[in-house]
């Protein structure tokens, strides 16, 4: 019953931006920490950015800090990705990602491509 869609990837060239967004279901969104992380080709899933259940703590890996952005609407049950000053290295299915102490749930992932 709980679902993750994400959407808003596609291909984008270096420098410019992407929102992505990510609608739950099937649970009570105000009490889960939410993430964003992806995984590109050969490589380990990374954490990109998350952010705590009421939206008071946010962290980022240290490759995309000072570029993206998360942020959450507890009454849309929506969590966002702004990423500015995409490079060939943002290349990657992002997932979402859904967690509390006893329970973790995953998107489906959308593709993100920095390309000229």
């Amino acid at each position: 019953q709980v679902q993750l869609v994400e959407s808003g990837g596609g291909l984008v060239q270096p420098g410019g931006s992407l929102n992505l967004s990510c609608a739950a279901s099937g649970l009570t969104f105000g009490n889960y920490a939410m993430g964003w992380y992806r995984q590109a080709p050969g490589q380990e899933r990374e954490l990109v950015a998350t952010v705590t259940s009421d939206g008071g703590r946010i962290n980022y890996a240290d490759s995309v800090e000072g570029r993206f952005s998360i942020s959450r609407d507890n009454a849309k049950n929506t969590v966002y990705l702004q990423m500015n000053g995409l490079k060939p290295e943002d290349t990657a299915v992002y997932y979402c990602h859904a967690r509390r102490v006893w329970a973790t749930y995953w998107g489906q992932g959308t593709q993100v491509t920095v390309s000229s």
